[in-house]
């Protein structure tokens, strides 16, 4: 009775057709399958994009001036709820601080040396947030950090700025 179940002729030609048919559907159902799969799990799909940040880098003012800080940005994803903060790291010691932020509006520090010093410039449908720093001073010589998040696009680089504060 064994046997029953697995006596066949290998050499019937419509048990080759049978069979090559099968492989043939197996085939193409694996490559669509992992085609399938491989786009439910890319980084686009999955919305763990990176947002990109772009600053000058190196920026030069004249003590008592005006200067524009520079940071755009891209998304990979529609805008919707885009947070917007830039911070200040003064050259050789000295704490981090909070310089700007803007969530559904801007908003400006209201203490610390940055007072009544930073205008929102940035303009969130051209993927600008920019900023101006009002008559800067010397202890402004430091690095100015541009942190951009657009959910789910929370991870990326932070752009930053070196400013160099000068006599004329």
């Amino acid at each position: 009775m064994f046997s029953l179940f697995f006596s066949c002729n290998y050499n019937s030609p419509s048990l080759k057709f049978s069979l090559s048919l099968s492989l043939t559907f197996f085939i193409f159902f694996s490559v669509s399958l992992f085609r399938h799969l491989s786009l439910l799990f890319s980084p686009g799909w999955l919305g763990v994009g990176a947002m990109r940040v772009y600053t000058s880098g190196r920026v030069e003012a004249v003590n008592g001036t005006d200067v524009r800080l520079k940071c755009t940005f891209q998304s990979s994803h529609p805008i919707q709820s885009i947070t917007i903060s830039w911070s200040f790291r003064p050259l050789g010691q000295g704490p981090v601080e909070s310089v700007f932020y803007y969530y559904e509006r801007p908003y400006l520090p209201t203490e610390g040396r940055f007072r009544k010093k930073v205008s929102w410039v940035g303009d969130i449908s051209s993927r600008d947030a920019s900023i101006i720093v009002r008559s800067v001073l010397f202890s402004y010589n430091g690095t100015f950090s541009c942190q951009v998040k657009n959910p789910p696009d929370v991870h990326g680089n932070v752009g930053e700025v070196q400013l160099r504060v000068v006599t004329t």
